[in-house]
Parts: C-alpha cells; structure tokens; sequence
C-alpha cells in the first residue's frame, strides 16, 4: 500500500529524516514509536505530500505522492496533530466543506457524510457549533473529515494528545475499529498508545528507523536475559561461597538483610543463552539453604523502545560533536 524509499529531510545541516525505506502493507494498524523530535511528524507530512522531502520518494497505492500528487491524496485521509476545524461551523456544515474540497461528487456528499460521522459517533452533533464541543468530540471530527471519499489508508499524527483518559480510551477503541477496513497509520511517543493500537510497530529515533516488527517479535528480539535475580535465606557471605562454584556469573551484587536473616543477590550472567538456574538451585539445596525466588529479569517493550532510541541519540550526539570539533577546528 505505501513504499517508502531512501525518504530524507534536511534543514540546512539538520537531518530530520534520514533515508528511510519502508513497506507497509494492507490491512494493518501501524504505530510510528519515537521520542519527540524523532522525524514522525516530518515522515507523516511527507507520505502526505504535505511537506516537499529533499530527497526520495514515497508511493501511495501505486502513485507518487509527488509526481500523481491527486492520485495519491484520494488514497489518504490525513489527521493532523492539531485538527484543521472552523470552530464556527457546525459539524455537518464543516463535513460538507471538506467534501467538496475532496471533489466527492454532490451526489455522494451525503452519504460520505453519515457513514463518516456514524463510525466516529458524532452524529447526535451534527447541529452543534464545532466551538462548543469538546476535546474529544473534536477529534472524533477531524477522523470523520479523515474518512471522507473512503481512502484506503488513515493517518493520524498524535491522536490522542491532550484528552483525557476516558476520551483516550474511546479514540483508542476507535482506531482499532478503523484497523478493520483501512490501513491505519499513526504516530506516537507513548509507548502504550501504540502498544493498545497497533499490529505492527516502526520505532524512530534521531531521524532514522531503528526497528520495524510486530511488538511481539520486537520483545522475542531482546528477550534473552543477562540478568538474574535470587532471594535466598542466608548471609551474604555464605551465598558468595556457594555462588563461587558455579560458572557464567561475571559479577554479583549483594543486599542482605540483619533482620531477616535473608540475601538479595543480582547475577550478571557472561552468557545469557546459558541456564544456570539449575546449578544454582542443586547448590542451595545441597547445603539445605532454601531459595526464597528466583528470576530472569524480563524484557518489555518499553526496555526493547529505551534501549533502541538511547543508543541512536547518543550516536547522534557523537556525531554532532565530532562535526562541530570538525568546524572549529
């Protein structure tokens, strides 16, 4: 449905997006992840041809968003952060402008119209001044103005920004309802609005794509665990000795405990495809110790999000420092 190829954004000598190629394809719910300033905005206004790129090119359904600019617009209904609303129409006098600006044949308008406003659920606003709703509503009414001509893809820049959480809730139920006849697009820097969204998720970082997975196959990426945790019913000294003999522990972290008499241990693992939880357990038991809880730290999603964006901007900064020492120099 959408390519994206070596897609790049430069101002002066700030790259907001750098080269970025990306397929996407029917039928799925998107979540462009990043941190603000990431290049979302910047990547969304160009797939919309809103924003010129300083080079590539994106193809929307087979049209070049530059070249078949009109072609290409009909496939997209766009949303953006701020929603472009005349605060003194009502909803349906607003609705009925945007048609007409889509060039939607007056035949069509209304009905275009009611199924718009019907799967948001602004219909019993339709006579109310687009000033006197709130928040949410008006929301509800940018995504309406989004669906006008049935494009096959809705993208929507930072959805939810700015509600509350019951209206979050009902926007989040709503793109998950668009997911099932659009291709929908959305950008975010909350980790759990794209994870209560999205079937597939792009995560950017200093203008660059990092990772681009369903959020499942991301976690499975970095599942494997350095890290173990112990919690046993003895003194620190006596869990150092019998840790002592047991291999692929490269440093150990102790906090035991006077009153309890028990230890939290931390376990750095050399080699995290190696379980060891069973040497561990055999040797606590030998010297009749019991082991209170044991665990692999677990990786979420928002470790596998900080882990890759971190790593990005400090390149990024890197570089930048390197290129001003360069200037100066």
């Amino acid at each position: 449905m959408i390519e994206l190829k070596h897609l790049t954004k430069q101002y002066g000598s700030f790259t907001a997006v750098s080269d970025l190629d990306l397929t996407l394809e029917n039928g799925q719910i998107y979540g462009f992840l990043g941190p603000n300033g990431a290049g979302k905005s910047t990547t969304m206004n160009m797939m919309t041809g809103c924003l010129a790129p300083t080079s590539g090119t994106a193809v929307i359904n087979g049209h070049d968003i530059f070249d078949d600019t009109v072609a290409a617009k009909k496939c997209i209904g766009y949303l953006p952060e701020i929603p472009p609303v005349y605060p003194d129409m009502t909803v349906r006098e607003y609705l009925n402008f945007v048609a007409e600006a889509k060039r939607i044949s007056r035949g069509e308008i209304k009905g275009e119209i009611d199924k718009a406003m019907d799967v948001t659920g602004i219909e019993p606003m339709k006579n109310r001044l687009i000033r006197q709703l709130s928040k949410g509503y008006r929301q509800r009414v940018g995504i309406s103005e989004a669906l006008l001509g049935s494009p096959e893809v809705i993208i929507l820049d930072e959805p939810t920004v700015g509600l509350d959480p019951a209206q979050i809730i009902e926007i989040r139920e709503l793109i998950r309802k668009l997911g099932t006849e659009h291709t929908v697009i959305l950008s975010s820097h909350i980790l759990t609005e794209v994870q209560a969204c999205c079937s597939h998720i792009m995560i950017m970082a200093a203008g660059k794509l990092v990772a681009s997975d369903t959020p499942e196959n991301l976690e499975r990426m970095f599942a494997g665990s350095n890290v173990l945790n112990i919690s046993v019913r003895c003194n620190e000294t006596a869990a150092q000795d019998i840790l002592s003999g047991i291999g692929n522990i490269s440093e150990i972290s102790a906090k035991p405990s006077a009153e309890t008499g028990c230890t939290d241990l931390t376990l750095t693992l050399s080699d995290k495809t190696t379980d060891i939880r069973d040497a561990i357990f055999f040797a606590f038991a030998e010297k009749r110790i019991p082991i209170l809880s044991m665990s692999l730290k677990c990786v979420s999603l928002e470790d596998v999000f900080l882990e890759l964006t971190a790593n990005r901007e400090r390149e990024a900064e890197g570089k930048e420092k390197t290129n001003v020492s360069s200037i100066q120099a």
